[in-house]
């Protein structure tokens, strides 16, 4: 067996890569010298491994306010609010969540992505998992792969849908423009699973499920299917105007400028314990009072 593989027996905690790179920067032994990744080994060797978690992040931390839903030293779940930029990039340098995690939680800065495991875009609000520890971070991350994570939405889509079903298409980046995905011949599978939970003249609230986790997959898909999102400024075309809407709503509906999108619940095995644990955050206050209005709007 090679060592590196060998190694991700013997320390099942951490990566194949994190393994490899510390064979490279000789932190690892065997007999007391040091070996390459791909050297093979019999069995009886002495390995040793003498590891140091740097920083591999370098964002600055900042006191920005968080609604933590849940907290241990392994894991933290956060209802993160419409608005905010979650991982910092060119016109985000700062003020992003994580920014607020950092200060938070410093020893984040040691895990990779600093410890967010996987993300919602920055105009879309709910729950986000965030691992503490680099064993969780591993386990979670393969877990996620693994499609044994759950996650459901709920959203406000233009149209009146008549029922559930599922979107299995493939999203990809847009021909044309590089901000944007699409569905497209040769994309990455995804797979969207939806149902009705409310009606209104000319939308519809939907509680969705996801199988895979593409950027922008829900927006994209329920674009494809002529049900955009309400208020998505990229896949969401014109607002939808029902037939003898009432001023509010009208004035509700132009003014309504994120996608009407909420990560709604998450459940999952807990990382260390194995406990089977699940959260629940509630619409915000902009899309329930959208749903107020749409309630109150034209039959």
């Amino acid at each position: 067996m090679r060592l590196d593989q060998a190694l991700a027996e013997l320390f099942p905690d951490y990566s194949r890569s994190r393994l490899q790179n510390w064979i490279k920067t000789g932190m690892v032994t065997l007999d007391g010298r040091q070996p390459r990744a791909k050297e093979k080994v019999a069995g009886g060797e002495t390995v040793t491994l003498t590891a140091h978690f740097e920083d591999v992040v370098d964002d600055a931390p900042q006191e920005i306010p968080l609604e933590i839903v849940h907290e241990d030293e392994d894991l933290l779940i956060v209802n993160k609010p419409a608005g905010l930029v979650v991982h910092p990039a060119a016109g985000h340098r700062d003020g992003t969540l994580v920014n607020a995690l950092l200060h938070h939680a410093p020893e984040l800065a040691r895990l990779p992505r600093s410890g967010i495991v996987h993300r919602i875009d920055k105009d879309t609000s709910g729950l986000l998992m965030v691992a503490r520890s680099i064993p969780a971070h591993k386990i979670l991350v393969e877990r996620l792969q693994a499609r044994k994570i759950e996650r459901e939405y709920l959203a406000i889509a233009h149209g009146r849908m008549t029922a559930g079903g599922t979107v299995d298409a493939p999203i990809g980046r847009h021909p044309t423009d590089r901000k944007r995905f699409a569905v497209r011949e040769g994309g990455r599978e995804a797979v969207t699973h939806y149902r009705v939970v409310e009606r209104f003249a000319l939308h519809t609230l939907l509680r969705l499920k996801l199988e895979t986790g593409r950027t922008h997959q829900i927006r994209v898909h329920l674009a494809h299917i002529r049900h955009p999102l309400v208020g998505d400024p990229a896949y969401g075309g014109r607002p939808r105007l029902p037939a003898g809407a009432s001023a509010e709503l009208v004035e509700t509906l132009q003014a309504f400028r994120r996608q009407a999108l909420h990560a709604a619940r998450l459940g999952l095995a807990h990382p260390a314990t194995g406990e089977l644990m699940a959260w629940e955050a509630p619409l915000p206050e902009d899309m329930e009072h959208l749903l107020a209005v749409l309630r109150n709007g034209a039959e």
